[in-house]
């Protein structure tokens, strides 16, 4: 052991003597010399399993053990409340022998202990964004005595909050307890997942005058097995049926710890069926489960308990719900159907595998449905199989992860934070608001003006009231607002029907199904016996067959390094190593079918009958200002007939034999022109796609979505190389 470790507390030292370890990790050392010596925040950049938790939990513990704080001394911030629970367990047994009680704070915490912990405020507190919320606003004038000796704030998964409206929520709320106190805490932030470490630091140390140190340690060679398999499905999606892409499934999680993943809830229902039905043909035992955010707790609990129970094989289908760090065993390998979202994506769930020294062994499957010969171009390209290539090669060749992208009008978030602030005072002046308000760093590109605008429009639609002293009090509107407990969420609630087997919970759907319908959840398929509308309940019996999945698709943001990547994989030459036979063949295939199209540098492709198909390799973003620029410029002069396509793969466009040849210079002719984001969107456009947006006035609605989701700058720095 080395001299970082004779610092730690005797306790902690104990611990890791009863636990064997030979020696702390390289990046428990330095994050130990950094909460020791230094007074800055910390930022702990690591591989999954590589001790980051503990790296961040041993010094700060040390400093409680040494100097125990008159209030709540530590609060660990998580993404899920699995994580928590999770955390938790860790913690306390860490802290058996310390006077340093640990207190998980959430929806599921009985209200005893959560009363217990506000009588005597001290500890460690790990809580969710939401319920520190909740607390902000009911506990108020409690705030200096919770957290007046407040040391340390440690945000796990710190990946997962950057350039979302719930990491905005979380800086507001973190700078909200430092005006309420007049105390300066230190941030630790973890993740196993940064591209950019410089924004990550810039926003760990947002309003806050402490510097962010990031150890920077040489990383160990990681032992990866890697492979790609590819199947045509017949017409009707990944269904429940049998076939060549389910039972190639089958065989790779057959008895073992196998984690399934996902990209939408649909997904995991329909695998976890069909490999029920191959194990039941095969008189094989059910070792099947399903884990997403609309399956009852108890299930995924189940679930999770299945994955760490040692020597007995589990296979788990999920969405990102078990992307982050729950400790879930010893699993031997992951499967990824389809493409993920990002690099960041792929990372986190390689990560689940390969723990404790072991290589990490990840299978990619993706599957597509057999189109003609005579089908048009975009329809023969294998998108998810090229973007699933592309995604493997940006990490393995480049170590290259996507960088987040700050929001710079949050403004759902700022209707949400006034009003957290109004009812938390009771009554306030508009001056004192706006100072506090504005101060956030998170709204620095919010004017005094545009603020004035949303006060006064609030106070339109009854959401906030001036009394007679002129202070600033909630409206009856707003209070039906902030006195639901969704209101703490930044994020959409989920307008779902609870599905109910007797007493048992089962979880929820998106759609209402009629009675005697059948469907499925938790990947077994239930017949409708009752719908209670007032409830938004479903009663419903277990049955055979197949049922319809009841939840729309998911979707996210893909970056466009990762799109340019695809068109290379598409043009060169290159062979995978971690391709298997049938995805080999289809590359190879795909391939020589887009030969002749030069789309290294051609970016338009004709088709017969005035059709042509633009592939932008641009990302999301890019992609949607595309759209508009065409709308909004090309329309009306190249008189086209119809726009469509897939985003962000390509863009369909119909219009006159004469035309075609003008689009390709039309394009090029806009990206060299002064055109501003400002032309893209009409007067009387104002997009709602935030929790609150439908509060907030038109004008400021349309400067959110003209600068944070669109990129013009991005469409006009890729395209003019390609003409």
């Amino acid at each position: 052991m080395n001299k970082t470790f004779n610092r730690l507390a005797p306790f902690i030292q104990e611990y890791i003597y009863n636990n064997n370890w030979t020696e702390l990790r390289p990046i428990q050392t330095a994050a130990s010399e950094v909460i020791f010596d230094t007074d800055a925040h910390l930022l702990v950049a690591a591989g999954t399993a590589a001790g980051k938790t503990e790296a961040a939990f041993l010094p700060v513990i040390t400093v409680l053990h040494a100097e125990n704080p008159r209030s709540i001394g530590v609060i660990y911030i998580g993404p899920i409340k699995a994580l928590i629970n999770d955390q938790f367990e860790r913690l306390n047994e860490l802290l058996r022998e310390a006077d340093i009680p640990v207190i998980p704070w959430h929806g599921d915490v009985a209200q005893s202990h959560k009363n217990k912990a506000l009588k005597n405020p001290r500890g460690i507190l790990q809580i969710t964004p939401e319920s520190l919320e909740s607390l902000l606003i009911n506990k108020n004038d409690d705030l200096p005595r919770l957290f007046g000796d407040l040391r340390f704030v440690i945000i796990d998964e710190v990946h997962a909050f950057m350039g979302t409206e719930r990491g905005c929520q979380i800086l507001c709320q973190l700078a909200r307890i430092a005006q309420v106190t007049g105390k300066q805490h230190r941030r630790i932030g973890l993740s196993a997942t940064l591209g950019d470490y410089e924004l990550a630091s810039e926003w760990l140390r947002s309003d806050t005058d402490k510097q962010v140190i990031t150890p920077k340690l040489e990383a160990g060679k990681r032992n990866i097995k890697l492979a790609l398999e590819h199947f045509y499905i017949s017409d009707g999606a990944l269904s429940y049926e049998t076939n060549a892409y389910s039972q190639y499934i089958y065989n790779l999680s057959k008895n073992s710890k196998c984690l399934i993943f996902a990209n939408n809830k649909a997904q995991t229902e329909s695998i976890v069926a069909a490999l029920r039905q191959i194990a039941a043909q095969e008189k094989e035992p059910d070792i099947y489960h399903v884990h997403h955010g609309s399956i009852a707790a108890s299930l995924r609990q189940q679930a999770e308990n299945a994955m760490r129970e040692k020597d007995k094989p589990a296979v788990t289908a999920a969405t990102l719900t078990l992307e982050v760090g729950v400790d879930i065993g010893n699993l031997e390998r992951v499967i990824q159907l389809e493409a993920p979202m990002s690099v960041a994506s792929f990372l986190q769930r390689l990560g689940r595998a390969g723990r404790r020294g072991k290589p990490s062994d990840m299978r990619f499957v993706c599957a597509e449905e057999e189109v003609l010969d005579e089908a048009p171009i975009y329809e023969q390209i294998p998108w998810q199989l090229i973007q699933s290539i592309a995604i493997i090669q940006l990490y393995m060749q480049e170590r290259w992860v996507e960088p987040f992208k700050p929001v710079k009008y949050p403004f759902s978030l700022l209707y949400h934070q006034t009003m957290s602030m109004i009812a938390a005072s009771s009554e306030i002046s508009p001056a004192n608001l706006a100072k506090r308000i504005l101060a956030l760093s998170t709204f620095q590109y919010i004017s005094q003006d545009d603020y004035r605008l949303l006060l006064n429009y609030l106070v339109g639609i009854d959401h906030i009231q001036k009394t007679d002293k002129g202070r600033l009090i909630l409206g009856m509107n707003g209070e039906k607002i902030v006195n639901r407990f969704q209101f703490y969420a930044v994020f959409p609630e989920n307008l779902e029907f609870a599905v109910n087997c007797n007493a048992t919970n089962i979880g929820s759907i998106a759609m209402i199904p009629t009675v005697g319908s059948e469907f499925g959840l938790a990947g077994r398929t239930w017949q409708v016996l009752d719908v209670d509308f007032r409830k938004k309940s479903v009663s419903v019996k277990p049955t055979e067959g197949q049922g319809s999945v009841f939840w729309r698709g998911g979707s996210g943001a893909i970056h466009t390094k990762v799109l340019q990547r695809m068109r290379r994989v598409l043009c060169e030459d290159t062979e995978y190593s971690y391709l298997q036979p049938n995805a080999l063949k289809r590359l190879k295939q795909v391939r020589e079918l887009v030969q002749g199209l030069s789309l290294d540098e051609n970016y338009i492709v004709r088709l017969p009958k005035g059709k042509c198909v633009i592939f932008p390799w641009l990302g999301t973003a890019g992609f949607k200002t595309l759209e508009r620029m065409l709308n909004t410029f090309c329309r009306e002069s190249l008189e086209i007939k119809s726009i469509g396509g897939s985003c962000p793969y390509y863009i369909t466009v119909r219009l006159p034999r004469d035309k075609v040849e003008n689009l390709e210079p039309e394009i090029t002719s806009l990206c060299t022109q002064r055109i501003i984001p400002e032309h893209l969107v009409s007067e009387a456009e104002a997009p709602q796609l935030q929790k609150y947006d439908e509060y907030i006035p038109y004008p400021l609605l349309r400067k959110a979505f003209i600068h944070d989701y669109l990129d013009l700058d991005e469409v006009i720095f890729y395209f003019p190389e390609k003409t």
